[in-house]
């Protein structure tokens, strides 16, 4: 890359005077922990899980956490997760006591394939995690069906997927919980922090308390608890990102529609029918391309990107299990994530399209 040349970034953080503007409120409010601005963010997200209860935490992984332990997760448990994701969907899973069982995708989604899940239920299996990955709904329809005929509880890993939804059903609404994450590359952010999101005012109410060190009333400890609160802070960020997150998320998706116009030589995102996806990452495939070599002639030529993810989770040295798992195999040696985020230029997207397929044609 030249030194004139100005790198597109594969993420930004978008944030602006506004945001300012809600965390000096804050400061000068003296009411910094836990107060008004978190319940407020809890009622205004309540809108984009189709009026579920919103407990607000300190960031994604508290909250997948947190739910699996309020719906009594244990030692002895399994529950089942895709191996191609963050660590934070089996790390949570671990952190219970529980058993992650790690089972393979569907290569067209990326997410977790309901006959693979179907297939490695056991009379130990007590949940399923499916994760919205990369900002596509997971088969909720087929999952849940499987959750009903074996009496399974389902937490959706919604941390990449704010307002996708299928036939008009957002995520973070189909199981017994979901949760989001609002770290500062997620569409959209708090600074730090997550959303668990449920039907239940029992999943609810224990939610809270574990999150605030098993009290509800001070000093009146119910539960042994956590301290994961988000601040006020933390959470006037999130309220005004908020108000820009159908705006955003609108910009995603048209950016998206342009690079899948456009983009030859590499395999685009599928989306099923009927699925909303709202393009945290937009990520590729590259059959029969070098993808190292690939990426780095893209920032060689001012084009970020990143891999997401080179590792399936269960070969990672923090578990080191032995799966068969072909079709996440295959996708950790193919995909590649490239700028789609809303701050992106008519001319930003022709540079993209442009520098893909030079390098595609050219055999990279």
């Amino acid at each position: 890359m030249s030194a004139q040349m100005q790198m597109i970034p594969a993420a930004k953080p978008m944030v602006g005077a506004e945001e300012r503007a809600a965390v000096d409120r804050v400061l000068l409010s003296g009411m910094m922990a836990q107060g008004p601005e978190v319940a407020a963010f809890e009622e205004e997200f309540s809108t984009v899980v189709d009026g579920r209860h919103c407990i607000a935490v300190n960031s994604g992984t508290s909250g997948l956490h947190m739910s699996l332990v309020a719906l009594g997760l244990k030692a002895g448990d399994e529950v089942i997760v895709p191996s191609f994701t963050f660590a934070a969907t089996a790390n949570s899973v671990a952190l219970t006591g529980a058993t992650p069982i790690f089972v393979d995708i569907d290569p067209r989604t990326f997410n977790i394939d309901p006959q693979a899940v179907e297939a490695a239920i056991t009379p130990r299996t007590r949940a399923i995690q499916p994760v919205h990955l990369y900002g596509l709904p997971a088969a909720m329809k087929e999952i849940m069906a499987i959750a009903a005929r074996h009496n399974l509880l389902v937490v959706e890993d919604a941390c990449q997927a704010h307002m996708a939804a299928i036939d008009g059903k957002h995520v973070g609404a189909f199981g017994d919980a979901g949760v989001f994450s609002f770290y500062p590359t997620k569409n959209m952010t708090s600074g730090e922090g997550g959303m668990i999101t449920t039907g239940s005012q029992e999943m609810a109410r224990m939610s809270r308390l574990l999150r605030n060190q098993g009290m509800e009333k001070r000093y009146e400890n119910e539960v042994v608890g956590f301290n994961t609160r988000m601040t006020d802070i933390h959470a006037a960020i999130g309220r005004v990102q908020l108000t820009k997150l159908a705006g955003w998320t609108q910009q995603r998706r048209a950016n998206a529609k342009f690079l899948d116009e456009n983009l030859n030589g590499v395999v685009v995102p599928f989306v099923p029918e009927g699925y909303f996806h709202v393009y945290h990452q937009y990520t590729i495939r590259t059959p029969g391309h070098d993808r190292a070599a690939f990426a780095a002639e893209m920032v060689k030529r001012g084009v970020g990107n990143g891999v997401y993810y080179p590792i399936p989770v269960h070969k990672l040295p923090s578990f080191a299990l032995t799966f068969d798992l072909s079709q996440t195999t295959s996708a950790t040696k193919e995909v590649l994530s490239i700028p789609v985020h809303p701050s992106l230029t008519q001319t930003d997207l022709e540079t993209v399209v442009s520098v893909i397929n030079s390098i595609a044609a050219a055999g990279a």
